[in-house]
């Protein structure tokens, strides 16, 4: 890159020097400075940058230890499968056929706290939740108890989802989808669009920072708003010097899992104010909701009470009402 350096920098002096270019012969030296950057850029990706796609036979260099780490180990290899049936550049071409996505950002701010509903088949603390044999009908009865955002799990080894879900849910409702995985490479990103989806999970404990802030730009770059998610006060840190504006905060405990409500609570201070902040887990009615809006929450994340309830409507319009209601103690 050393000869546009110096091309630039010649452009720089001369114009300094009050050296006089025509209009037309500035545009074409900058046209050309710009080709060839572009072409240098083309022969020297960034080393930080995570690929598109991910090989079986390497190694990563970056892997999680305990149970993330088992789990990231086996979305790769599914992953792996995927893309040998699928190419990047089908991808491309759904995802640009796809319809365009919708505001996920806009659909999280607002005076109420927002309810996002999960598609949770599994969990990784209690396996076996609910069979939902019908993902599309149980985000049609979110979406009518007046959810603001359905989340999907499609990781398929731990949680029993797949892209598939992913698909229906889209198919069916109005509001924005979010994609809840374990994204480790922009391939899945371009599939989280082609399926329809509005908004992606990033998970800092399972990316190095250079990974991290790469996926966010990458994401932002084709229509998804991604869900930053946190679990203490570094990845907190990490979130926000990346650039995410929203962070979520998982209240479960990635060695333990273990769910501690008050990890919102610790770590909401922490997040600028200009950051939507979301609360990812712990939600079991009404209560939890006005606890996690008390502390800073912007919007909260409900899964496990709403598939393993009766009157998963019901609960949400529950949900719904609360957030409303904490809107309204606020502004008196």
């Amino acid at each position: 890159m050393a000869e546009e350096s110096d091309d630039f920098k010649r452009l720089l002096h001369e114009a300094t020097q009050d050296v006089e270019y025509s209009p037309e012969d500035l545009a074409a030296r900058l046209d050309n400075l710009k080709r060839r950057a572009a072409a240098h850029a083309a022969r020297t990706p960034t080393p930080s940058d995570p690929p598109d796609t991910v090989r079986p036979d390497r190694v990563p260099s970056f892997r999680p230890s305990g149970v993330l780490g088992e789990i990231i180990d086996a979305v790769r290899a599914d992953l792996a499968e995927r893309q040998a049936r699928v190419s990047l550049d089908e991808l491309k071409e759904r995802a640009a056929k796809a319809p365009a996505a919708k505001d996920g950002l806009a659909a999280l701010r607002g005076d109420s706290v927002k309810v996002i509903c999960e598609v949770k088949r599994s969990s990784a603390s209690k396996g076996a939740l609910a069979a939902i044999a019908d993902p599309a009908a149980l985000a049609a009865d979110y979406e009518a108890g007046g959810a603001a955002v359905i989340s999907v799990l499609t990781e398929q080894s731990r949680f029993g989802g797949s892209p598939a879900d992913l698909e229906a849910v889209r198919a069916r409702v109005d509001i924005p989808v979010l994609r809840k995985d374990f994204i480790v490479t922009s391939y899945q990103l371009w599939e989280t669009r082609a399926y329809g989806a509005d908004l992606v999970l990033l998970i800092v404990a399972a990316l190095d920072q250079p990974a991290l802030e790469s996926l966010i730009e990458r994401a932002e770059s084709i229509g998804l708003t991604p869900i930053v998610e946190v679990h203490d006060e570094d990845e907190v840190d990490c979130a926000v010097a990346a650039g995410a504006k929203v962070i979520g905060v998982n209240t479960r405990n990635l060695k333990t899992l273990d769910v501690d409500r008050g990890t919102f609570e610790r770590l909401a201070p922490r997040i600028p104010d200009h950051i939507v902040k979301v609360s990812e887990g712990g939600v079991r009615g009404p209560h939890d909701l006005i606890a996690y809006a008390n502390a800073g929450a912007n919007a909260v994340l409900a899964g496990e009470s709403l598939v393993t309830g009766r009157d998963p409507r019901s609960a949400v319009s529950d949900l719904v009402a609360a957030g409303a209601q904490e809107a309204a103690r606020r502004s008196n």
